[in-house]
C-alpha cells in the first residue's frame, strides 16, 4: 500500500451551535489511536496540534449563535488547509460541523491552484445547506455546504476564490434535511442519497456512481464525515442523534471504497461529543472507520471489547 503522509489538524470548533462539548474532539481522537493506527498501517502522521479562530471584530448577530467565532475559525481552516494540503492528507479532527466551512473552503483553493477540480463526499444525517437567513435554529454547523457552493448570504465570512459547484457534491445518509433546504437542494445538481435509498437499493451503488465520476474528471476528493452519518445505536456522542443513521458494515464498506478509489485529498472527522460518549466508543469506532479508509483490511481489524 502506497504511504501517505498524514496530517492531523485539531480543529476545536464549539461555535457552530449552543451545546457544548465538541471543543474536546481533537484529543478524545488522538486518545483513541488515530495516530498510532495510520502508523501501524505504514503512513508517516504530523500532529500540528489544535487550531485557534482568527476571529474578526464584528457585531454579535441575534439570529445567529456567535458568528464572530465560527468566522474566526473559518478563516484559521481555509489557511491551515491550503498549507497542509500541499504537504500531505489533512486530516481535520472536530470539533462540530462548522470547520467544514473552512476546510473545505480551503482545500478548493488548493484543488484550483494545482488545476484540479475538488469533489466533496458530505456523509451526515443532514444536508447543512442553510444559509445565516434560513437556519430557524441560528446554529451555523448546518450551513457548510451553502458557504463552500457559493450561496448568498455569507457577507460576513471570508470571499470564496474557489466556490466548489453543486454537481460535484453527493450527500450520502440523508434523514433530518428543514423545509427551507430541501427547496434550495431541488434548485442544485447536488447528489443526494438518503436512507430510504440506502434502505431499498444498498450503499455501494451511488457511492460508486460518485467515485466513477471524480476519478473521470481527475479529481481531489474531501470527504466530510459526521459522527451522525451512523446510527446512535453505535455511534452515540453526538449532540444531534437522528435514528436510523448507517449501520457499522456500511460504513466501513464506504471507507473501504473510498481507499480503492484512490481519490481522497481530505478529511473532516466532526460532531463527535465526547461527553456524550460511552467508553469511548464513538471515538474509537470513528478511528477504526479512518483507519478502513486508510487502507485496514477486513483481516486485520483487531477484536476490540468495551468492558
Amino acid at each position: 500500500m502506497e504511504q501517505t503522509h498524514c496530517i492531523l489538524i485539531g480543529a476545536p470548533v464549539d461555535s457552530g451551535k449552543r451545546r457544548d462539548g465538541c471543543l474536546m474532539g481533537p484529543d478524545a481522537y488522538r486518545v483513541a489511536g488515530l495516530g498510532e493506527q495510520l502508523t501501524a498501517l505504514g503512513h508517516s502522521v504530523e500532529d500540528r496540534g489544535n487550531l485557534i479562530p482568527d476571529t474578526p471584530a464584528l457585531p454579535d448577530d441575534p439570529h445567529l449563535h456567535d458568528l464572530p467565532t465560527t468566522v474566526g475559525w473559518t478563516r484559521s481552516l481555509i489557511r491551515a488547509a491550503k498549507e497542509a494540503a500541499s504537504d500531505g492528507l489533512p486530516i481535520f479532527l472536530g470539533g462540530d460541523h462548522a470547520l467544514s466551512l473552512g476546510s473545505v473552503a480551503g482545500m478548493a483553493e488548493h484543488a484550483a491552484a494545482q488545476g484540479r477540480p475538488l469533489f466533496v463526499l458530505w456523509l451526515d444525517a443532514h444536508s447543512d445547506f442553510n444559509t445565516p437567513q434560513t437556519t430557524e435554529s441560528g446554529h451555523l454547523h448546518g450551513t457548510p455546504v451553502a458557504y463552500v457552493t457559493g450561496q448568498p448570504g455569507f457577507d460576513a465570512f471570508p470571499p470564496l476564490a474557489a466556490p466548489v459547484p453543486t454537481d460535484r457534491i453527493a450527500m450520502i445518509g440523508l434523514r433530518s434535511v428543514d423545509p427551507a433546504e430541501r427547496a434550495m437542494l431541488a434548485e442544485t445538481d447536488i447528489a443526494l442519497t438518503d436512507m430510504r435509498a440506502i434502505d431499498e437499493h444498498g450503499i455501494a451503488g451511488p457511492l460508486a456512481a460518485f467515485l466513477d465520476k471524480v476519478q473521470a474528471a481527475n479529481g481531489l476528493l474531501h470527504v466530510s464525515l459526521d459522527v451522525d452519518f451512523l446510527d446512535p445505536g453505535i455511534a452515540p456522542a453526538v449532540g444531534t442523534t437522528v435514528p436510523g443513521g448507517a449501520t457499522y458494515r456500511e460504513a466501513h464498506l464506504v471507507m473501504e471504497m473510498l481507499h480503492d478509489s484512490g481519490c481522497l485529498a481530505g478529511l473532516d472527522l466532526v460532531e463527535l461529543n465526547p461527553f456524550l460518549d460511552d467508553r469511548g466508543r464513538t471515538a474509537s469506532l470513528m478511528v477504526d472507520l479512518t483507519a478502513s479508509l486508510m487502507g485496514r483490511r477486513i483481516f486485520d481489524r483487531p477484536t476490540r471489547s468495551f468492558a
